[in-house]
């Protein structure tokens, strides 16, 4: 059965933008919780534009499911995940002044330097994800650095959804498969919505977790957040 992980960033977005606790982003991870979710995603980043270090600690006292937290592995994050110990981290080759991730690492490149990040993180007893594109070169660098999963990159796939899905998701399914063969867990993320998760779980046999949060709350915001979850999570069924 594929996981779904509520990102819950855009929920901190707008309570940052009037300041307060408006709305609650503690109570809205349990929300999610109780609502059906199967885990709860975080990303924060430096500027903590919209999560803040201090909502991640809060969180991992009260989240149920798998808290999984996203970032780019600098030392801020090191002490964060050492600290919080979450069910899994996702490393995502973010610089400091992205809006959004929008690439995977390359991880033949950054090889010495995931390797050496990969083996601190799971010294402490937490699973690691490498953010990748549908690259089985990539993936199979994800392997050789020794990462428990990899999360693909879904956003060229969502953006060709409509053109033409089956192009769309073919690299995903070669990608999946070597992640399989290499004995990788298989995660997916970005761009994901009530339009493209059902072709996607459909095409990729061996999904563990999809991460959606920007078009899950968009969603909420007509549909309610209670009725949003459970639409998703019948897509991945």
């Amino acid at each position: 059965m594929t996981r779904l992980s509520v990102n819950i960033n855009k929920i901190a977005t707008l309570r940052n933008a009037r300041g307060g606790n408006n709305p609650d982003v503690i109570q809205a991870a349990m929300d999610c919780e109780r609502f059906g979710a199967e885990g709860i995603t975080v990303h924060p980043r430096p500027d903590e534009r919209h999560i803040r270090y201090a909502d991640v600690v809060a969180l991992a006292k009260v989240v149920k499911t798998e808290f999984n937290i996203e970032g780019h592995p600098d030392e801020r994050y090191l002490k964060l995940v050492k600290e919080v110990r979450p069910a899994q981290a996702t490393l995502v080759p973010d610089p400091p002044g992205a809006i959004t991730s929008n690439a995977g690492w390359n991880t033949v490149s950054h090889a010495d330097f995931l390797k050496k990040v990969v083996t601190e993180i799971k010294s402490l007893g937490v699973r690691v994800s490498i953010f990748v594109d549908p690259d089985v070169t990539m993936v199979e660098g994800a392997a050789k650095v020794g990462s428990d999963r990899i999360e693909l990159y879904t956003e060229p796939y969502a953006s060709h959804y409509h053109e033409d899905r089956e192009s769309a998701v073919r690299p995903y399914i070669v990608a999946a498969k070597a992640a399989h063969d290499l004995k990788l867990g298989i995660n997916a993320g970005h761009d994901l919505d009530l339009h493209n998760l059902k072709f996607l779980h459909q095409k990729l046999g061996h999904l563990d977790e999809v991460s959606i949060g920007h078009a899950l709350i968009c969603d909420a915001l007509y549909l309610g957040l209670e009725n949003t979850i459970q639409l998703y999570l019948r897509e991945l069924k």
